[in-house]
């Protein structure tokens, strides 16, 4: 394990403190909006700012990089997101906190590019499933730390904006450190979304609607738990106990999927999902609220996952990393309408709203599930793919997650004749 985790010490002590920063300012935000008297539909407005940045960092970044190399890359964007954290208290007004989100997004996910692919380049391709599920521990591990910072001090005042903008300056520290040599970025693949809407439609619309729902739970909880009773703290356990449940549940449910029809699973976790938050208007007490969310954080962090894995399944072998990227991108436009419409919401209806308006994203997204096994027979290309637990990331994790994937499919030289065959046979039925 020590020989394992060696050359990439460094990179996870930066990626351990970038998120304790990141998962800090994320719900900071909220709760100091909500008290500044924002409305809902004005704070899911703000926040949806980190995604549409989010989205354009996926096509900026790999430029960005191939200019000014990793470490002075990863300092320009993290100096970005330092500032921006300060920004927010500097200038209190929400179309300028708009503006610092779609910039902080933008850095942000330039920031774990850097990081995801000098992972990548840091391990043997026989050792990369273990360095991402590696990289996936201190990941949600230290999400769910930093909603437990929120009680050192109160939203309204300097201390845990400085505490955000602290960790994400000392992610430069180990980085820029390192005496390990700076990987080459490669180009960014090809889009084949049209394609994969063709012949993935489900697995395209889990990836959607799993943004609809994740990104209205990131940035609209922190008002919905202080509506419910919570206090600053309390959120902060809110927070954390779906996190913990995404982190412990993904993957008991992903491997199962590898044994079962991964379609008809991905229904019933769906279906799960949208009772359990459906249930939570109706929580008898604080303690089954938080049951219900760690319940509902384990289905719903395990529906994007599972639908790449069930795109893979269907993926010619060169087709997986763009496939996957496109898959990234679509989660995360749903990522960036979900706190917009969120918010409209919650201010339409109250603050029960929110888990109101996730049962319904989810229930729709089953509903269709439904109706795909129902009506529409999935075709397979070779063996099934391998869950793998995830968050929505760069494109340079995908590398890293499915290259053995990549591999063991091009080993097999019936591969190639029995998906064409297949996608022949498909081609045939529609017309």
């Amino acid at each position: 394990m020590w020989s394992l985790l060696r050359p990439i010490r460094a990179l996870l002590g930066s990626v351990a403190l970038l998120l304790l920063g990141n998962g800090l300012i994320n719900t900071l935000l909220t709760l100091r909006g909500a008290d500044e008297g924002f409305s809902t539909s004005l704070i899911g407005l703000i926040m949806s700012g980190y995604f549409i940045g989010f989205i354009g960092g996926t096509w900026i970044s790999g430029r960005l990089i191939k200019r000014m190399g990793h470490i002075r890359t990863f300092a320009f964007c993290a100096g970005l997101c330092a500032s921006a954290a300060l920004l927010h208290l500097i200038f209190i007004n929400p179309w300028v906190w708009l503006g610092l989100r779609v910039i902080y997004g933008l850095s942000f996910i330039t920031l774990m590019t850097v990081i995801e692919s000098w992972l990548n380049s840091q391990a043997a391709s026989h050792q990369r499933g273990r360095v991402f599920a590696i990289y996936m521990v201190v990941n949600l591990g230290a999400l769910a730390i930093a909603q437990q910072i929120l009680r050192l001090d109160s939203p309204d005042g300097f201390l845990l904006f400085a505490l955000a903008s602290i960790l994400i300056s000392w992610a430069l520290l180990p980085i820029t450190i390192t005496k390990r040599s700076q990987p080459v970025i490669p180009a960014r693949p090809k889009s084949s979304l049209k394609a994969l809407l063709g012949f993935a439609p489900l697995a395209v619309a889990a990836s959607a609607m799993s943004g609809l729902a994740m990104g209205a739970f990131w940035t609209l909880t922190p008002v919905y738990a202080r509506s419910v009773g919570f206090d600053v703290a309390g959120v902060g356990v809110v927070m954390s106990c779906a996190i913990i449940g995404g982190a412990l549940l993904q993957i008991p449910i992903g491997r199962f999927s590898d044994t079962h029809d991964r379609p008809r699973v991905m229904t019933y976790v769906v279906i799960l999902a949208a009772i359990a938050a459906a249930a939570m208007p109706f929580a008898p007490n604080p303690l089954t609220l938080l049951g219900l969310y760690f319940l509902w954080g384990g289905l719903s962090f395990s529906i994007y996952p599972i639908a790449v894995a069930q795109l893979i399944d269907q993926l010619h072998p060169d087709e997986i990393v763009a496939g996957s990227a496109d898959m990234l991108v679509v989660q995360g436009a749903g990522s960036a309408v979900a706190p917009i419409l969120a918010g409209v919401i919650m201010h339409s209806v109250g603050d029960q709203g929110l888990p109101l308006y996730i049962a319904v994203v989810m229930a729709l997204l089953a509903g269709y599930a439904i109706y795909r096994r129902r009506h529409v027979s999935v075709l397979v290309s070779g063996d099934t793919a391998h869950f793998e637990p995830m968050t929505p990331t760069s494109s340079q994790a995908l590398e890293m997650m499915y290259d053995d994937v990549q591999k063991d499919l091009f080993a097999d030289p019936s591969f190639y004749e029995e998906h064409e065959r297949q996608r022949i046979v498909e081609m045939a039925g529609k017309a």
